[in-house]
């Protein structure tokens, strides 16, 4: 089959998230011409195959494509979330992509846009289901929007033995039992593994009939420190000063963690058991104390293999039965921690900018692509290593701080950050009023605090480095 050849000045591949918040600003900052590639039948991503009961874990102001809020504008009422900013539904994000694409990309004429193909990396794609093939001539740049390889609970495959007749399923399948189980254990960590034991809470499972492996224990952020309402500015702005000042105070690299911890920054399940993993996991104080109610958590490391009998782990096995349901929670949500620079020739590569607001990042790095000369975007662009150990939180925090400054002393970004709908903290910390006392006294927190804490962070991280643990 003949390929049908195309022009356009930016090729985005990926429609996910990434994708679709920097194609946003991309079309609302530029007249570039975009062609969107993606392997989905809509937008959105791993939004598309998501396990039905998934919600956003931060508040849904912080995500979606600048252009469009996402948010209903409300605290929720009722449930673990009372009181916060409302979480939307995995439903509700894969709709919200589907509506900007169909309302706002579309419509421009600028946009064009071809689901359900396979990028081939050398300014080629194919249809899955025609097989046409489509050559492009790319004027601008190529933005690869998959480079993080987000992954999900269902297109995971397990990397442990299944024995023939052991019931294991990813999350998504839950919705599909027909029959009441032996019992249900939960294997993994993660976010996937907090969701899946809140729902099987909520669903009236008892507690004692739910067991949970956990290789790893995390540290998780506190949603209340994460909300935009200006009422919660004590909580939100707050809490980046008792950040700043427990890392200050601090003695060592387990001290600053205690000191975190007290401070209300970070949040443990366990209280008896040290956390030595950090994704980033956000969640209220309310869903902490729900989880605390399944006491059977197995801490003998990774699964190794799932019997009919027994579970194998990594320092010993547990029993099990045929009946007993088991919910494979450990797929990686992002599998590819490398970093590589944003801004390569004509290659771009979205990371995280700033930590834990990929979507925020990906318009970040547009606007920097739209509005930068070329020499100066990667310097604009530092990336922030994601976080998977404990530790990790250190060079993260150092990247975060560093951006936050540089940003700082250029008067058009900080105007672009003040009105962009993805920062949600920075119209909470402009123009504050003379009188409002209290409020600048967080802010003077803050900047007293912040370079006492970034020399302790860069001691910990020498530290690290002496030992080998950190490889920059």
């Amino acid at each position: 089959m003949q390929a049908t050849r195309l022009k356009t000045d930016y090729l985005i591949a990926g429609a996910g998230a990434v994708g679709m918040a920097f194609a946003d600003t991309l079309l609302s900052e530029t007249d570039a011409t975009i062609t969107i590639v993606d392997r989905h039948a809509k937008p959105g991503g791993h939004w598309n195959v998501a396990y039905p009961f998934v919600t956003l874990h931060q508040p849904s102001t912080f995500y979606g494509v600048n252009s469009k809020e996402l948010s209903r504008g409300v605290k929720d009422a009722t449930g673990l979330n009372a009181g916060l900013g409302d979480l939307a539904s995995g439903a509700e994000v894969a709709a919200y992509f589907d509506d900007v694409m169909r309302n706002t990309f579309l419509p421009s004429g600028r946009v064009r846009y071809f689901p359900m193909c396979d990028f081939d990396g050398d300014k080629a794609f194919t249809s899955r289901l025609t097989g046409e093939r489509w050559e492009i001539e790319i004027t601008r740049k190529l933005v690869d929007a998959t480079y993080l390889k987000t992954s999900t609970p269902s297109m995971h495959t397990p990397a442990f033995e299944i024995a023939e007749g052991a019931r294991v399923v990813p999350p998504n399948d839950l919705m599909h039992i027909s029959e009441k189980p032996d019992g249900f254990v939960v294997m993994g960590a993660g976010k996937t593994a907090i969701d899946t034991c809140l729902w099987l809470l909520a669903q009236g499972i008892e507690p004692d009939n739910i067991r949970w492996i956990k290789p790893r224990d995390g540290w998780l952020l506190d949603r209340e420190n994460a909300q935009t309402d200006p009422a919660f500015f004590k909580s939100s702005i707050g809490s980046q000063a008792l950040q700043f000042e427990a890392i200050a105070a601090s003695t060592s690299r387990e001290d600053m963690f205690d000191r975190l911890e007290a401070s209300g920054y970070f949040l443990r399940i366990d209280p008896n058991t040290r956390p030595t993993m950090f994704h980033a996991a956000t969640v209220s104080r309310a869903e902490i104390d729900e989880l605390r109610r399944i006491t059977q958590r197995v801490r003998m490391g990774r699964v190794r293999a799932v019997g009919t009998t027994e579970i194998s782990l990594e320092h010993g096995t547990i029993p099990t039965t045929p009946k007993t349901l088991h919910i494979d929670c450990t797929a990686s949500a992002i599998t590819n921690l490398e970093m590589r620079p944003v801004f390569e020739g004509e290659r771009i590569t979205p990371q995280t900018v700033r930590p834990y607001q990929p979507v925020f990042s990906a318009a970040f790095i547009a606007h920097v692509e739209a509005t930068k000369p070329e020499e100066d975007k990667n310097r604009t662009c530092n990336v922030i290593p994601l976080p998977n150990k404990a530790d990790d939180y250190i060079p993260l925090t150092i990247q975060f701080m560093m951006n936050q400054f540089n940003w700082g002393q250029d008067p058009e970004l900080r105007a672009w950050l003040k009105a962009s709908r993805l920062d949600g903290f920075a119209k909470l910390v402009s123009g504050i009023p003379e009188e409002d006392s209290e409020k600048r006294a967080i802010i003077g927190r803050i900047k007293a605090a912040s370079m006492p804490a970034m020399a302790k962070l860069q001691q910990y991280n020498a530290e690290l480095k002496a030992k080998g643990e950190r490889h920059a």
